[in-house]
């Protein structure tokens, strides 16, 4: 098993729309530990850590965000395991 970290920031109309939300109950469904959160300039970022099939099949599913937001660009980086997080959770 390849344990890894990823992160994805999602550009657009992706905040006030319950963006945080959709991706905490989506990640309920995944053994994903990490996080999501607004960031400053009006992006959404999420961290997603576990095997990897979980976090890439995790991402498959956050990709097309709720039906309210709309998603202009996503930047994906793909990063070493850091075992941080215990579980997953919006940050603030």
């Amino acid at each position: 098993m390849k344990y890894i970290q990823g992160r994805l920031v999602f550009r657009g109309r992706v905040q006030g729309v319950g963006f945080r939300y959709f991706v905490l109950k989506r990640a309920s469904g995944f053994e994903v530990t990490g996080f999501v959160k607004n960031l400053y300039h009006g992006e959404v970022e999420v961290v997603a850590e576990g095997e990897k099939s979980e976090v890439e099949s995790f991402f498959r599913e956050i990709r097309e965000g709720p039906v309210s937001a709309s998603i202009r660009d996503i930047f994906e980086e793909w990063l070493p395991y850091s075992g941080n997080y215990e579980t997953f959770q919006v940050e603030y």
